[in-house]
């Protein structure tokens, strides 16, 4: 890691706010990848999505603690980390209550409006997914710890690969287009992690205060995810063991990603 370390900053430079950036590419890149991977792939089952998208939450799960929370409190203590996971959280479901948005399982929620087109209204549901996961990447690289930045980078973008196929499935399967259609629609929704990446680090450098609590707000947002779209998500078809199953192998790829790359 230390000469991967050493090669990044010889190419990139030591700007913060640049590794920000080219972190929110590879992770979003990683969902295009996932995302086109329905161009080739004929068949996946409900059962193979449901255990991928547990695997997601593992990561996630894993990454709120190690990547964050816990180096939250290093560098600002308890309370401030306490308070952006409050804040996290809250910002999260207030979105989830107040913007439009639609799951191809549990249907439309948010405000109620005919105006918005259903494909648009996936697009939000899943962009509102990946918002902390980009933001989370950001505030990793704006810390200027770079072991634990590129553990998180690598973490998340494992992770966007299964989760960009499940939304092409998805939305193909909800009758939003054709498989090309249906990839551009799991691309666009994961773009929305680069412009989340570099305000995450441009924030936490221009104001080092703000870091244990954007840390903590990160991990609050991803924790919401986690049990409020995901985990209920995977848990509807009749596919909680293999959901679970995705969850414990995701939580343990996180866990050794932590142990050797940290």
């Amino acid at each position: 890691m230390e000469i991967f370390k050493e090669w990044f900053i010889g190419h990139i430079g030591s700007n913060p706010v640049i590794h920000g950036l080219i972190g929110g590419l590879v992770i979003t890149l990683l969902n295009t990848f996932g995302a086109l991977a329905i161009l080739f792939v004929k068949r996946v089952t409900d059962r193979f999505l449901d255990a991928s998208l547990g695997f997601s939450a593992g990561v996630m799960l894993v990454a709120s603690f190690t990547s964050l929370i816990l180096p939250g409190i290093k560098y600002g203590g308890i309370w401030p980390v306490i308070i952006g996971i409050v804040v996290g959280f809250i910002f999260l479901d207030l979105a989830d209550q107040y913007l439009p948005h639609a799951h191809f399982i549990s249907g439309k929620e948010g405000k109620a409006t005919d105006r918005v087109k259903a494909v648009w209204l996936f697009i939000i549901a899943i962009t509102l997914h990946n918002m902390p996961e980009g933001l989370a990447v950001g505030v990793g690289f704006g810390s200027g710890e770079l072991n634990d930045a590129f553990t998180l980078m690598i973490a998340i973008g494992l992770q966007n690969i299964p989760e960009g196929l499940a939304v092409s499935i998805c939305s193909m399967n909800a009758g939003l287009g054709k498989r090309f259609y249906a990839s551009m629609v799991g691309i666009r929704a994961g773009l929305v992690e680069i412009p989340l990446a570099v305000l995450g680090a441009w924030a936490v450098t221009s104001m080092q205060a703000i870091l244990p609590y954007a840390m903590g707000f990160a991990a609050g947002a991803m924790l919401y995810v986690i049990s409020d779209e995901i985990i209920p998500e995977t848990h509807r078809k009749g596919h909680e063991r293999a959901a679970t199953m995705g969850l414990l192998l995701g939580t343990l790829v996180m866990l050794y990603l932590d142990v050797t790359l940290g």
